[in-house]
């Protein structure tokens, strides 16, 4: 199976289903969950909001990276193209 070194997994409650977590903890029981819980959960979960503030950032990088229009409409043909143009935008974002 995958090889999952991670320490948090941050997601939105689209992802809050018992199944998926107990899958994650599986890879990696060290691993800390921070997807809120849904409201129709009997028993919510304790949320480090901390941590699911930094989700937002992340959300916003890949909105930027997808006004480049040679992502966003995925032009070149090769992964390894593609992946070099997102190194590229990624450091223009970074830098602006």
């Amino acid at each position: 199976m995958h090889d999952l070194k991670c320490k948090a997994i941050v997601a939105d409650k689209a992802y809050d289903c018992n199944a998926f977590i107990a899958e994650l903890l599986k890879l990696n029981p060290d691993m800390t969950i921070v997807i809120p819980s849904k409201r129709n959960r009997r028993f919510p979960r304790t949320l480090n909001k901390e941590l699911y503030k930094d989700r937002n950032k992340i959300e916003r990088f890949f909105n930027r990276l997808k006004h480049y229009r040679r992502i966003a409409t995925r032009y070149d043909k090769t992964a390894r193209n593609f992946l070099a143009f997102i190194f590229l935008a990624s450091s223009l974002i970074l830098l602006l």
